[in-house]
């Protein structure tokens, strides 16, 4: 039993199979092959595999960290998200934004109408459709007070974004805030010490934390715009430009009347955990870009 179970955490090139993935039936062969058992059934290779939880037949993608300042950069947002910034409690007048861009928001045209579900039939959509444009969805989530702000524009970059930071700085809480920490990637819109220098500029009271390289997990308006991907553009059936600005603002609303702020659960205790592990080589979580 251990050495198959061995056998399924081997990658099928170590032993030159031309498989990306190993099934239980080709594990099954391979342990034939080697001797490991005079027989087995596929139900009880798989019932072996089943008690670790080993699925070889799965895979997930992840990107190593290659920020040289990976953990002191994540773990300020980090401590932001547990409210503290420089080892000191934040106030009640400090505000933490969390903003992003979801580009290319597609309005597909479906060449015939949508089939809406009936008894044992799920939705019905065409396959075939005709492009009306695309939006690039902005949008900033208050992540202790749980509000969104969010803009369509027909293009990311310097100047939408800027758009998306005067939206919400030019209204409360955030006009009169003592400090408001935008937490943003390493996209061109807001990249580097300039994004720094033109948003203190305009908005002296912004400070802007930057995530790691390849660390927008760490960001949490991406959790929204996952939450609006699944629930509100997919299945992507617009007739125009309009149509899907007005299902993102709706939605947007939507959401906003039932949102909380998000239960962070990931600490630095537990980065440094991670990052320890990966380098002893031993990636047990995956990190998304």
């Amino acid at each position: 039993m251990v050495a198959i179970k061995a056998l399924a955490c081997e990658l099928p090139v170590e032993h030159r199979q031309p498989l990306s993935r190993l099934s239980v039936p080709e594990i099954r062969r391979e342990a034939l092959r080697r001797g490991l058992v005079a027989s087995i059934g596929t139900t009880t290779l798989w019932r072996w595999l089943a008690q670790d939880a080993i699925r070889p037949w799965h895979h997930r993608t992840w990107i190593f960290p290659r920020d040289p300042n990976f953990e002191p950069k994540a773990g300020r947002i980090l401590d932001l998200y547990a409210g503290l910034w420089q080892g000191r409690r934040l106030s009640s007048d400090d505000c933490i934004l969390s903003a992003d861009e979801k580009t290319s928001i597609q309005a597909r045209r479906r060449l015939h109408p949508t089939s809406p579900p009936a008894p044992g039939q799920p939705m019905r959509i065409e396959h075939e459709y005709a492009r009306q444009g695309a939006w690039a969805y902005l949008a900033a989530w208050d992540v202790r007070r749980a509000k969104l702000y969010g803009r369509c524009e027909p293009t990311t970059g310097i100047a939408p974004f800027e758009r998306l930071v005067d939206q919400v700085m030019g209204q409360e809480p955030y006009r009169s805030a003592r400090r408001v920490f935008w937490i943003v990637d390493n996209g061109s819109s807001h990249r580097g010490q300039r994004c720094v220098n033109r948003m203190t500029q305009r908005w002296p009271t912004i400070l802007v934390v930057h995530t790691p390289v390849h660390a927008s997990w760490l960001n949490q308006v991406e959790v929204y715009f996952s939450v609006a991907q699944r629930k509100a553009l997919t299945p992507n059936d617009f007739p125009s430009l309009a149509e899907l600005e007005d299902r993102l603002f709706r939605f947007q609303e939507h959401y906003e009347q039932v949102a909380k702020p998000f239960e962070w659960k990931f600490t630095r205790r537990d980065l440094r955990r991670l990052l320890s592990q990966l380098e002893a080589g031993e990636p047990q979580h995956r990190l998304a870009a």
